[in-house]
């Protein structure tokens, strides 16, 4: 496992981090009570053995079940051969009081002492004024000092000017981005990392594989660029490599399905270096995110806070069979999954009502989403 530098802090992190809002399931629902345990804490074990030695998590990760399965993970003394961090929910806080509460849980549920890495999760314009009227940096304080947490930092979604913002309000330790090859100029973007950086501010990389798009089989004009390149590598490895590339990143996020995917990060981890890809090859993946610029359909990375659904509509896995259809022109496939699959989940159980809307770090419009969903398939 290669190590890189965590901004400031006298500390170096692994390169791969271990995300866990995609840990394995029993079944097919995003969020849920249904963490395949066992797997789970096989990988995130084997993951340590290996070098990595930061975990995520947050609150509402598996239907509030993926902090209960770290816990399980850290026991046996592999606590101690990590830094463990996770998040605040902005989004539920409307007190001071429920800042110290939603901490005070979490340390319940993780059975530890304190929080190494502890993020004010999903900060968008309206969640940073929301803790700008709670004082937030007075109770950073307070649990800094109460020694519950070691050090903190925030995860994003929202413009490059309202991360500048929060940026410069506080000498944060580090800081958390949604950043790939085709999120370039979205949300703080490379203009955000760089600018994070040059504070000493550590930088986490989140959706390194928009939500699984850059992995897997690739769309037939995809593969074709990718076949160009004079050095072969599969597309996770592409995807990853051009993020350790880049200085300004401290550790990127992956969250791992299966142990195969396990192997195949850390493998990847291997062989991170900065300034390792040659202008061939960064302007070969400029040309990739150029094609699938083109082929474009709908920027979900499946992060599944959209649902649960008040009418059922299971959002993600429409999304993603939309989005497979399409990339990989295999209608005809796809419309038999879509009519196969549960007739309640489908996107045509779309009322409107916007729930959803509220709760996506995207910002995208679900409701209209859905209804080209259901245009697409069941129009045919």
């Amino acid at each position: 496992m290669k190590f890189r530098k965590f901004g400031k802090l006298n500390w170096e992190v692994s390169a791969l981090g271990f995300g866990t809002m995609r840990l394995p399931i029993k079944d097919d629902k995003v969020s849920g009570p249904n963490i395949d345990e066992d797997n789970a804490i096989k990988m995130i074990r084997y993951a340590i053995d290996k070098g990595v030695n930061y975990i995520d998590t947050a609150w509402p990760y598996h239907g509030g079940n993926a902090e209960i399965l770290v816990r399980k993970t850290l026991q046996d003394g592999y606590r101690g051969k990590v830094k463990l961090a996770t998040k605040l929910p902005s989004w539920l806080i409307k007190s001071v009081e429920d800042m110290d509460m939603f901490l005070d849980k979490q340390l319940e549920k993780l059975q530890t002492d304190y929080i190494d890495f502890y993020l004010l999760h999903a900060l968008n314009k309206k969640c940073w004024e929301n803790y700008k009227k709670l004082s937030i940096f007075e109770w950073t304080k307070k649990v800094l000092n109460q020694g519950k947490i070691k050090h903190i930092g925030f995860s994003f979604h929202d413009d490059y000017n309202t991360f500048k913002d929060i940026i410069d309000a506080y000498d944060w330790d580090f800081c958390q981005i949604q950043y790939n090859y085709l999120d370039i100029d979205y949300q703080a973007g490379r203009r955000g990392l760089k600018y994070a950086a040059e504070k000493g501010i550590a930088v986490v990389i989140m959706e390194p594989l928009r939500g699984g798009i850059l992995a897997g089989n690739m769309p037939e004009q995809i593969q074709d660029i990718f076949n160009e390149a004079k050095t072969k590598r599969s597309t996770v490895d592409w995807a990853l490599q051009w993020l350790w590339n880049q200085p300004e990143i401290s550790v990127v996020l992956s969250g791992m399905s299966s142990m195969e995917q396990v192997k195949e990060n850390i493998e990847s981890a291997d062989k991170a270096a900065i300034n390792s890809l040659s202008n061939e090859e960064l302007q070969l993946i400029r040309k990739t995110a150029d094609c699938y610029k083109e082929l474009s359909s709908i920027p979900c990375t499946g992060c599944g806070y959209c649902i649960p659904c008040p009418n059922g509509v299971d959002i993600p896995n429409n999304f993603k069979i939309y989005n497979e259809a399409r990339l990989h022109n295999i209608f005809k496939k796809k419309v038999i999954e879509y009519f196969t699959w549960g007739k309640e989940a489908r996107a045509a159980n779309c009322v409107s009502c916007g729930k959803c809307e509220k709760l996506c770090p995207q910002k995208l419009k679900i409701s209209q989403l859905l209804k080209d969903v259901v245009e697409y398939f069941e129009s045919a």
